[in-house]
């Protein structure tokens, strides 16, 4: 049984995004374009590019990232995802070897970057807790205590 074709209206609203945001991003090259697509023709998208979108939304949100950053992202998975099929059907060792060692530079990218975002989190919780306790120092200052009335 073969899934029906969506509308971007639905992947949108599935999404909990816009119209616009989808176009944006199939200009991009985040989701895949309807190159086949005629002129005047509708967009259509199946499950699997809800997900991709639903994916993407979902890294730009926690990671803050720029489009630059959220194709690097995208294009690693779907590099991987190549690399899975080409795994399963290699019978040589050194070439399961070498694809291995592909997916495994597609992870490290991908960690990298989240561990730079993660580190710049840290950096920026740790500026705004010697704030706090400063702030809190102060108001010890300012307030009598209990021993001093």
């Amino acid at each position: 049984m073969s899934e029906r074709p969506l509308r971007i209206g639905e992947v949108a609203e599935r999404a909990g995004t816009t119209v616009r945001t989808v176009r944006y991003y199939e200009e991009v090259g985040l989701l895949p374009g309807s190159e086949d697509r005629r002129a005047g023709e509708h967009r259509s998208y199946s499950e699997a590019d809800v997900e991709r979108l639903l994916e993407i939304l979902q890294l730009k949100e926690l990671l803050n990232l720029s489009l630059e950053q959220l194709r690097g992202l995208v294009e690693a998975e779907e590099a991987r995802a190549v690399i899975r099929e080409q795994y399963r059907s290699a019978t040589e060792a050194a070439e399961r070897e070498r694809l291995l060692d592909a997916a495994a530079g597609h992870l490290d990218r991908q960690l990298a970057l989240i561990r730079d975002r993660r580190a710049a989190l840290a950096e920026l919780e740790e500026r705004l807790a010697e704030r706090r306790e400063r702030v809190a120092e102060r108001l010890a200052e300012l307030r009598p205590s209990p021993a001093r009335r």
